[in-house]
This record gives C-alpha cells, structure tokens and sequence, in this order.
C-alpha cells in the first residue's frame, strides 16, 4: 500500500512540475501558450508537448536514481532531488533555446513560433527532448 501511495505523489508531483515547467517556458518564448494553443497553434502544441515529455524523461531519473545506485534515502531526500532537478532540466532547456536562438540569424525563431509554424515547434520540442535525455544519463 505504501508504495501505492508513494506512486500516486510522485505522479502529483509529476503534474505539478510539468505544469510549472510549461509556464517557465512560455516567460522565454514571447507568446501567450495558452492563447495560442486556443488559437490552434500547432508549433506552441508540440513545444508544449516536448516540455511534457522532456520533465517525464528528467523526473523518472531522478525518481528512480537512489534506487540503481543503491543508496538508502528518506521519501523526503527523493521528492527534494527530484524537484531539484526539475529546475536543472527546465533551466538547461531554456537555456538551449536561448543558444538557438542567439546563434539562428537566417530567421526569427520566435515569429515562427508565434505564426504556428509547426517545423519551428518540431525543432524545439527535439531540443527540448534530446537535452532531456542527456540531463536523465547525466543523474544516473
């Protein structure tokens, strides 16, 4: 029963955290996430999908990384690691797209984002994801 119970917060965590991750996401990007996603915008509804899978990817690492190495943590150590790196993954995605979007000259990433332009929400949902799992081999 306990790890019954265990499951069901961390899958409450999980949402929580991929909710905020989306939100921090959408202060980079220079448009209103839930408005364009209203508005049908294919481009936020894949970046909004890869911060989905991207936190998912980052979050089941860093559940289960006390587990494979062995080393005896309290419910409360495991929930503050998994928080903490939500932070990193989220921060390192932003930060990704930041660099994109810097060295990109042959167009504004942010207009395309903005016009629904699904090969731009294509790009930075790979980013978004590939950084993911290289943070998730990195907690290992």
């Amino acid at each position: 029963m306990q790890d019954i119970l265990i499951t069901i917060m961390y899958c409450g965590i999980g949402i929580v955290l991929m909710i905020l991750g989306t939100f921090l996401v959408d202060l980079v990007i220079p448009c209103h996430f839930p408005t364009e996603i209203k508005n049908r915008n294919v481009a936020v509804g894949y970046i909004t999908a890869g911060i989905y899978i991207g936190i998912g990817v980052i979050l089941k690492s860093a559940i289960i990384s006390p587990d494979i190495s062995g080393a005896a943590t309290t419910l409360l150590d495991g929930v503050r690691g998994t928080i903490i790196y939500f932070f990193i993954g989220v921060g390192i995605c932003i930060l990704g797209y930041l660099a994109i979007l810097t060295m990109n000259k042959k167009y504004n990433l942010n207009k395309e984002i903005e016009s629904g332009n699904p090969a731009a929400g294509l790009m930075v949902m790979g980013l978004f994801i590939g950084l993911s799992i290289v943070i998730s081999g990195a907690i290992y």
